[in-house]
C-alpha cells in the first residue's frame, strides 16, 4: 500500500474518492461526445471537385454535349468565335435553357464568350463592356 491508500484509511476517504472518481469518469464521455458533434462536418455539403470545362464547339451539335457538363454540375465556358454567327445564337439560346431548366446561370464575359455554371456555383462580379471600334459588327449581340 502506498502512502496515498494509507492517508485515505486513516481518514476515511476512500468513499469519497471513490464517489469522485465514478462521478468523473461518468462525465467524461458526455463531455468528448458533445465535443465531437461540434467537430463533425456534413460530407453532403462538400463536393468531391469542382471543374471547369472549356468548349470551343465547331458545330451547333455539339450544344448538347456542353448541356450534359451543366447538368454534371460543371461550370462551362463556351467561345463561340470560331462558328457562324446564327450557330453561335442557337448555342446560347440552348444553353440558356438549359441553364433555367437546372437553376444555373449564364453570363457573357467577353466578346462570343459565354460563361454557364449550374446552381452549385456561383459567380461574383461582372465584367464591364468597352466600346470597340467603329469598324466592328458590335450588333452582333
Amino acid at each position: 500500500m502506498g502512502i496515498k491508500s494509507k492517508l485515505k484509511t486513516f481518514f476515511f476517504l476512500d468513499d469519497e474518492f471513490e464517489n469522485e472518481e465514478e462521478y468523473i469518469e461518468e462525465q467524461l464521455p458526455a463531455v468528448q461526445k458533445s465535443q465531437a458533434k461540434q467537430n463533425v462536418v456534413s460530407l453532403q455539403s462538400v463536393q468531391k471537385s469542382s471543374k471547369v470545362v472549356l468548349v470551343e464547339p465547331r458545330v451547333y451539335a455539339e450544344a448538347q454535349d456542353i448541356a450534359d457538363h451543366l447538368k454534371n454540375r460543371r461550370a462551362v465556358v463556351v467561345n463561340l468565335q470560331r462558328i457562324q454567327h446564327d450557330q453561335a445564337k442557337r448555342i446560347v439560346d440552348f444553353l440558356s435553357g438549359t441553364v433555367y431548366a437546372i437553376g444555373g446561370d449564364i453570363q457573357r464575359i467577353g466578346t462570343n464568350i459565354f460563361l454557364c455554371t449550374p446552381d452549385n456555383v456561383e459567380v461574383s462580379g461582372n465584367i464591364s463592356d468597352f466600346v470597340m471600334e467603329d469598324n466592328y459588327e458590335d450588333s452582333r449581340w
